[in-house]
């Protein structure tokens, strides 16, 4: 059975805290969400700023492959027709094939919040959506606090939906609008409504208890035939629903049929995060991270031997992939794997095995911690089996810090016998390290200015060591398309920070290439020489 997908990353998601596209970033998204295969974009609100304006007037000209364009916005002012409201207006001259006009389902909102009569609201709705059919639009009807309405006054909440099949609408979208509803709730009352409407029906969950993809996923067992979301979940106050959640679950585990490029959509998730510039959730079902992460020795040795028996699904069904996280506790089991990407034919019991088993438990013994640094771990075992490619020499570098906040950094690099010196400024020691040494090395290898900082951690470890103990630095990095954590430990912070921040351009740069070069065998040189 075919479920349509409606994204509102654009919209709904537009109002999560934190999140501001500009007119590109919203160009953008729109492209990566139509690669996907989602089949319809909900662009927001021509009628609200210049920059919906702009947006409306450039993605009119994109040639989308699968994806319908759709404006949003409300239903008449009740002291106007459709014709003179100028949303209803805006909307039009959005020229979009298909228009979402959302409505009051929820007594209380008629009454309390627009101050109009229950009956001055039903015509509203069936006049608007009447307004946009008679101009050969698409109508999509959102019911906004339907399962709300529904549940103290069900005979007004369905009186609104057959006002919205009076004005031509096309779909009757129920609406969890303050995200208060469970599973259970949302299938009986959208079987309620799916066995009196012959209609397309559809679903909108918020996620203020944690249930919109389970929500969601109840709905289209109920006979929703359309679910919207947003890619990963952003939206106002604890988001919306997570279509990179619902999509897998209903195409992978139910044999829905939503979109037709699944495999990509981890990538888009990460995309979509990059451009809306924060760190993508590691733990986020299907596509984080850690979503096939396994640690224990027993879990890594059963999915060793099948796959099936530690995970739900292939992780390549959705374009993720499988890690064993490397620590003390790990064993051999989970070091195996990264020594026979690197040497195939190694097993367990193979001297490289034991060899860098130990070296991971004395390092781990020494402050490292590679099972959230595995781009570290990768570089460390290259090195101890002679493997390694060296991209870039560190000559030196200096820190100054020019006021509370604003720190210089100046570094110089050879890469093959040629010297490069830059400097640049920061907020902080290591945004000014990691700029200036992006700068050296970009004319090199230009692939790292698509590369950014996403997070940075620092721990002490021996707090009784005051000033003199170990820090452990961990940083996250990506260039849009993956994500990768590396490690340093010092007693000094600057040391550790550089070290981490080395780690994290040389795994891009080996990332890119997979050809090991010139061996180093051995422990990893001392860091350069630093003054501050």
């Amino acid at each position: 059975m075919k479920i349509e997908i409606f994204d509102t990353t654009l919209r709904d998601g537009a109002q999560g805290e934190g999140i501001q596209f500009s007119l590109i970033d919203k160009l953008d998204i729109v492209r990566a969400l139509d690669n996907l295969g989602v089949r319809y974009i909900e662009a927001g609100n021509p009628g609200s700023n210049p920059k919906d304006l702009a947006f409306f007037e450039q993605a009119g000209h994109m040639a989308l492959k699968h994806a319908r364009l759709a404006a949003f916005g409300a239903t008449r002012r009740r002291d106007v027709t459709a014709e003179e409201d100028l949303n209803c207006r805006s909307l039009l001259a959005a020229e979009t094939p298909c228009a979402v006009i959302f409505g009051k389902a929820w007594d209380l909102h008629v009454t309390e919040v627009l101050r109009a009569g229950l009956d001055e609201n039903l015509a509203m709705i069936t006049d608007t959506l009447r307004f946009f059919k008679d101009r050969g639009k698409e109508v999509i009807f959102d019911a906004e606090h339907f399962f709300d309405g529904y549940k103290r006054n069900p005979a007004y909440a369905l009186d609104v939906l057959k006002a919205a099949r009076a004005g031509g609408a096309d779909c009757l979208v129920l609406c969890d609008t303050n995200g208060g509803c469970f599973p259970d709730e949302i299938y009986d009352i959208t079987k309620a409504v799916t066995e009196r409407f012959k209609t397309r029906i559809g679903i909108h969950c918020h996620n203020d208890c944690g249930s919109a993809a389970a929500n969601s996923v109840m709905a289209v067992k109920a006979g929703a035939l359309h679910v919207q979301g947003t890619c990963t979940g952003f939206g106002e106050r604890c988001g919306n629903a997570a279509l990179s959640t619902v999509i897998p679950g209903l195409q992978l585990k139910l044999g829905y049929d939503c979109i037709p490029h699944i495999a990509q959509i981890t990538e888009t998730a990460r995309i979509i995060s990059e451009i809306a510039n924060l760190a993508p959730d590691n733990s986020a079902p299907f596509v984080g991270v850690s979503a096939f992460a396994h640690k224990a020795g027993m879990h890594i040795d059963g999915v060793s031997k099948s796959a099936e028996s530690f995970e739900h699904i292939p992780p390549e069904s959705v374009g993720n992939k499988r890690r064993f996280l490397t620590s003390e506790i790990s064993g051999r089991g989970a070091i195996l794997p990264v020594l026979r990407r690197l040497m195939p034919g190694l097993d367990k019991d193979s001297p490289e095995a034991a060899d860098v088993t130990a070296l991971l438990k004395q390092l781990e013994f020494e402050g490292y911690q590679f099972e959230s640094a595995e781009a570290s771990f990768e570089l460390v075992v290259r090195k101890r089996l002679g493997l390694s490619r060296t991209f870039f020499d560190l000559e030196h570098y200096h820190i100054l810090n020019d006021q509370d906040t604003t720190c210089s950094a100046i570094v110089k690099v050879s890469v093959d016998g040629s010297e490069e010196i830059s400097a640049a400024e920061g907020d902080g020691p290591v945004n000014a390290m990691d700029r200036a040494l992006r700068r050296a090395l970009e004319g090199f290898y230009p692939s790292l200015k698509k590369m950014r900082l996403t997070d940075f951690k620092v721990r002490v470890l021996e707090s009784r060591d005051a000033t003199a103990a170990k820090v452990r630095v961990l940083i996250q990095s990506t260039d849009g398309a993956d994500v990768w954590t590396t490690i340093g430990v010092s007693t000094n912070i600057i040391h550790a920070s550089w070290k981490a921040l080395t780690d994290s351009i040389e795994y891009k740069l080996l990332k890119e290439r997979q050809e090991p070069c010139r061996a180093t065998r051995g422990q990893a040189p001392e860091p350069p020489t630093v003054t501050v």
